[in-house]
């Protein structure tokens, strides 16, 4: 039966991703489409392979359910990052409507691998809704922070808003900054990771003062990321479990930090896969189900 998720940080059960041999293709197809979806720099094939291998194997280690995503002509290099073209709520996936473009083709993909796969959806975005994952938030199983920024949008929000109304309390809508503009990908996961019900991985530099101060009002500590290691996706954890979590390695500052909070850290490589698309570990996951 369908458990869903509402929430960042309960225990995963099932998690939806997308290998490079499905995304990435080869380096043929990396050489002609890195510069094309704004990639810092131009991946390389096997050592992103070893990099990809070492990830799924610690997800494996967590998680009873790792689907995997098929190769489609309907989507670009960003399909890696499973976790934007859909939402997971308890009662199904909302499909959504990416704000870049050249990721719109892959909500239609990941619905039909949804109904393929016997997974319950909820709704999806229609008109000019726009929204990604990475911008909504669940703080709590009542509770959904939303970002409105370059890749989420008004319309977008009062449709997920209403779709959810009958098993959620409260909409938070939090404004995104302009920071470096539209062809950059600041997402509210950007800037905010959930670790715990009551940890978060903040870079409070580009965080608004009143949802920063909402989350000390409900409890929540919140581990500080530096400037550079920001730079460095250090503020993209995964949470497997609560204080169980993922990171890329690179971040010593962010890491030291999480374990003295209590925390598991587990790391992987992340050059190839994560850095160049400015994805980190929460960005490569879709969330099924958490329990």
């Amino acid at each position: 039966m369908f458990q869903g998720s509402q929430s960042m940080v309960k225990k995963m059960k099932t998690v939806i991703i997308k290998h490079p041999h499905q995304a990435f293709i080869s380096q043929e197809h990396l050489d002609q489409s890195w510069k094309t979806f704004n990639y810092t720099d131009r991946p390389d094939w096997n050592r992103a392979l070893h990099e990809y291998a070492k990830f799924e194997s610690i997800l494996r280690e967590h998680v009873e359910n790792v689907l995997h995503l098929p190769q489609s002509d309907k989507t670009g290099l960003d399909s890696i990052y499973a976790h934007d073209p859909v939402k997971f709520t308890s009662k199904g996936a909302i499909i959504l409507k990416s704000g870049k473009e050249l990721r719109q083709g892959e909500a239609e993909v990941y619905k039909a691998f949804l109904e393929e796969n016997n997974i319950p959806i909820l709704g999806q975005l229609t008109g000019d809704a726009l929204s990604d994952g990475g911008d909504l938030v669940w703080l709590d199983d009542k509770t959904l922070a939303i970002g409105l920024g370059f890749r989420t949008n008004k319309a977008a929000i009062a449709q997920i808003t209403e779709m959810v109304k009958d098993f959620t309390d409260k909409i938070i809508v939090v404004q995104l900054p302009y920071d470096r503009g539209p062809a950059e990908c600041l997402h509210l996961m950007s800037i905010i990771s959930m670790v715990d019900h009551d940890l978060a991985v903040v870079y409070s530099k580009l965080m608004p003062v009143f949802f920063r101060q909402l989350l000390i009002d409900r409890g929540i500590q919140l581990i500080e990321v530096p400037d550079h290691e920001y730079e460095n996706l250090g503020s993209n954890v995964l949470a497997l479990a609560p204080r169980v979590c993922m990171v890329v390695a690179g971040n010593p500052i962010t890491k030291q930090r999480l374990l003295d909070a209590g925390a598991t850290v587990y790391e992987y490589e992340g050059e190839e896969i994560s850095y160049k698309g400015t994805g980190g570990p929460t960005c490569l996951t879709s969330p099924v189900e958490r329990v």
